[in-house]
């Protein structure tokens, strides 16, 4: 897990992590920042600190490919083959957070969610 936005490409031609800008990469870094600003511990850039010490997203967000390669992931087919523009959320440094901590998460992201909705 970590916090941060990713939005495509998560693969590039070489298979190696680096910036592999779709098209459209202006409107999916809006996309993403809109959801990051709203959520402070995302927006730092660097959330993870404990367990990913040299992890850092400028503002919260990464290309997918430019953080690691994903070669067939979903975000990148959806947005090739359908035209759909999405984006993938990481919540948290923790991937599997107890159900006491799930309150925490919605206060840290309603925000941010209500943001990302009004970018329609």
């Amino acid at each position: 897990g970590s916090l941060v936005v990713n939005y495509p490409f998560d693969d590039d031609e070489q298979g190696i992590a680096i910036y592999s800008k779709s098209p459209d990469d202006a409107v999916f870094q809006k996309l993403a920042l809109a959801y990051s600003k709203e959520n402070a511990k995302m927006y730092q850039g660097s959330p993870c600190k404990d367990m990913y010490p040299t992890e850092y997203f400028p503002h919260g967000i990464t290309n997918g490919a430019h953080w690691y390669n994903v070669p067939g992931g979903m975000q990148d087919w959806n947005y090739l083959h359908t035209n759909c523009f999405e984006v993938t959320i990481e919540l948290g440094c923790v991937k599997y957070p107890k159900a006491e901590e799930l309150p925490k998460y919605w206060a840290q992201n309603r925000r941010s969610l209500l943001q990302f909705m009004k970018q329609v």
